[in-house]
């Protein structure tokens, strides 16, 4: 951080106030001012007036990394697409190599030991043979990917001379992720149109990742003749890199994978340096049910969105007043039903206003919910306020939802457009006219009428997904929601002038 003059930041003083959003002030604490060091780097996240403190070994490292990306990108424009090709099949056999695979296998069992004896959840951190099979597959179907890079989307001929418009890479592609080993492998799917990447992954899969790069990812770059910046890892267990990374502006978009505020945080230091972002930092999707609502279809809905806890994932249902007898007693089954799968209880949360359409026991009821650090014993249901309803529930194994009784569907997408962080939603109705009319005024991306666990890249559109926005900071400028490795590239204009003598 500098001041005008260029002069650097080189301590912190306890009491310091630091402006942010143009009128407003932060303190820095004295723990702050004791932590930071001559070399450090002082982030103000503009949203919020955050602090974030970037010491000096994490940064150089995500200095590191997205230099060698930005270097390997520099010479991607002499590689073939024959030769990225060629490193999808390498990459794949590398990874569906036993001898390979053993090492890897090895290191990701380390991880799954270590995050137990920090108490952390594994459920996404286990590479097993059916993730295993899944990164190969993603790879493979890379490779038989059409590239895009050089495609000419438009030609305009002028008398003496033409124009054409060309697709051509991006740039540097951040990538921010959680433990789940098979994302590192699906983002390289953005090479595929001339890209380069630059990863960092939770500390808890980082051991993994390295030997996914030291065994697989890296000696297939060299024999494909790729520049092995092409795919950068920064090798650092701390969430400082990753913030450091997301900051440097040198990239052409930043995603971060995951929910909650962490990722809201590194969105808004992407978006304040200037970068492009893909995330969506809170998701849950929302069943809302119409006048016309069919009761087995709504239950299947709702069933069928609860299988396990994902961004897109049912987090909130709206069933009108006039279906609370026929609709409400199959929601509560559909929500059991779900949870007996996984041998637990389901978590209800009522709207203040709509407590009375559930039976009393669900509130005088206790029962073990199955949540992180083991099965806590609380009340089944419990009423919340209605600034609540976009509050997307992070569970385990328990399915934890809100229900909400709404007039009609005009005030549920009215309550949707308003909380919730604008993600995925869906009608439940036999009116094609009702359909029509929610998918005009939901401000969602993600629209369907069944349900809400088809928003997946690889399950929708046959590709690996790397990321989905939601509409949390506004619509999208020019792509979907679902970010593949095929959607993140320029156009660029080039002009063939037939005819030396023209002028203007």
């Amino acid at each position: 951080m500098c001041g005008m003059d260029g002069s650097e930041l080189t301590e912190l003083i306890a009491g310091m106030a630091i402006p942010w959003g143009g009128t407003k002030v932060s303190y820095v604490t004295p723990e702050l001012a004791d932590a930071f060091q001559l070399g450090d780097a002082l982030i103000v996240v503009q949203d919020t007036g955050e602090l974030l403190h970037i010491p000096s070994e994490p940064r150089q490292l995500a200095d590191q990394a997205v230099s060698a990306a930005v270097e390997a990108f520099a010479a991607m424009g002499s590689v073939t697409d024959e030769q990225i090709t060629d490193f999808y099949h390498r990459f794949a056999s590398a990874l569906d190599d036993d001898e390979t695979f053993a090492q890897i296998a090895q290191a990701n069992r380390a991880d799954i030991e270590a995050a137990r004896g920090r108490g952390r959840s594994v459920t996404r951190l286990v590479l097993d043979d059916t993730m295993r099979a899944d990164m190969v597959e993603g790879l493979k179907g890379w490779a038989s990917t059409p590239s895009g890079r050089g495609r000419v989307t438009e030609t305009i001929d002028h008398d003496g001379w033409k124009l054409d418009q060309i697709v051509d890479g991006l740039g540097v592609i951040g990538f921010v992720f959680e433990g789940r080993p098979n994302v590192f492998a699906d983002a390289t799917g953005v090479l595929r149109g001339g890209n380069t990447v630059v990863f960092r992954i939770g500390s808890d899969a980082l051991g993994t990742a390295q030997a996914i790069v030291t065994h697989a990812l890296e000696p297939s770059l060299r024999a494909s003749g790729l520049p092995l910046g092409a795919a950068s890892l920064v090798a650092s267990a701390s969430r400082a890199s990753g913030i450091a990374m997301m900051s440097d502006p040198r990239l052409s978009l930043a995603v971060a994978r995951g929910s909650g505020e962490a990722t809201q945080r590194l969105g808004a230091v992407a978006r304040q340096a200037g970068n492009n972002v893909s995330l969506h930092g809170t998701g849950g999707a929302w069943i809302v049910a119409g006048e016309t609502a069919d009761p087995i279809a709504f239950a299947a809905a709702v069933y069928h969105s609860l299988d396990r806890k994902v961004c897109n994932t049912l987090n909130t249902a709206c069933i009108p007043r006039s279906k609370i007898d026929e609709l409400v007693p199959v929601f509560l089954h559909a929500i059991e039903r779900a949870a007996q799968n996984r041998d637990t209880n389901p978590k209800l949360h009522v709207l203040a206003s709509s407590v009375d359409a559930v039976p009393p026991e669900w509130f005088a009821r206790e029962v073990p919910i199955a949540r992180a650090e083991g099965d806590v014993i609380e009340p089944q249901a419990e009423p919340i306020a209605e600034d609540l309803l976009g509050e997307e529930w992070e569970w385990e194994d328990s399915p934890e939802v809100t229900l909400a009784i709404v007039d009609d569907v005009e005030q549920a997408v009215t309550w949707f457009n308003q909380y919730s962080p604008r993600f995925v939603a869906s009608l439940i109705s036999e009116d094609g006219a009702e359909h029509d009319a929610f998918f005009r005024s939901i401000d969602a991306p993600f629209v369907g009428n069944g349900f809400t666990r088809w928003v997946d890249g690889q399950y929708a559109l046959n590709r690996p997904e790397l990321g989905l926005s939601n509409w949390q900071a506004g619509r999208l400028f020019g792509r979907g929601g679902i970010l593949s490795g095929d959607s993140a590239f320029t156009v660029r204009t080039r002009v063939t002038q037939d005819d030396p003598d023209i002028g203007r």
